[in-house]
């Protein structure tokens, strides 16, 4: 019925198409990505109902405070976000994995984790995971600290975030 070059040429079409569509998406993001514009998109600009060209400069919010987020955050959330992290990093104190152990990582100091080799672009932007550190580095790792060795995307989510740090809190001292 078939023959195997038939059947070579529908793979081969196949891949060929999903290549086109992945391929695509991964240039549209780049190409319409606000990001990647370089710049500040804290301001939105409106145009006045006269339909002039003066245009009116609008604050906008950035999103909920991490103060407010942490105060609602949910551990069990948390403990479920972590696992995406656990691949690379223990709980345990003092077991390093591809990453260091994060027991006890909330308060501690950068690049303290005894026998661990870190990157020196990540020691070099905190003193201490505070709250708000590790939420900018949870954000987009390899934005926050340029170099580093973690190869991790980050957590899009506010509330992801917070709760995975409320986990992280509970873990340790």
């Amino acid at each position: 019925m078939f023959d195997t070059m038939i059947l070579t040429k529908i793979a081969a079409a196949f891949c060929s198409a999903l290549l086109v569509l992945v391929l695509g998406g991964w240039i549209a993001d780049k190409v319409y990505s606000p990001a990647s514009h370089g710049e500040d998109h804290s301001v939105a600009w409106i145009e006045t109902d006269s339909g002039n060209a003066d245009d009116v400069e609008v604050e906008v919010e950035e999103g909920p405070v991490l103060a407010d987020l942490l105060a609602l955050a949910d551990l069990e959330k948390g403990a479920k976000t972590f696992k995406k992290c656990a691949a690379c990093h223990k709980l345990e104190d003092g077991k390093n994995g591809v990453g260091p152990h994060l027991y006890g990582v909330v308060n501690r100091a950068v690049g303290s984790a005894a026998g661990f080799n870190y990157s020196g672009s990540l020691v070099a932007v905190a003193q201490v995971w505070s709250q708000e550190n590790l939420n900018g580095f949870l954000t987009k790792p390899s934005k926050y600290a340029p170099g580093t060795k973690m190869s991790f995307n980050g957590l899009s989510k506010p509330k992801d975030r917070a709760n995975l740090i409320a986990y992280l809190e509970t873990i340790g001292n």
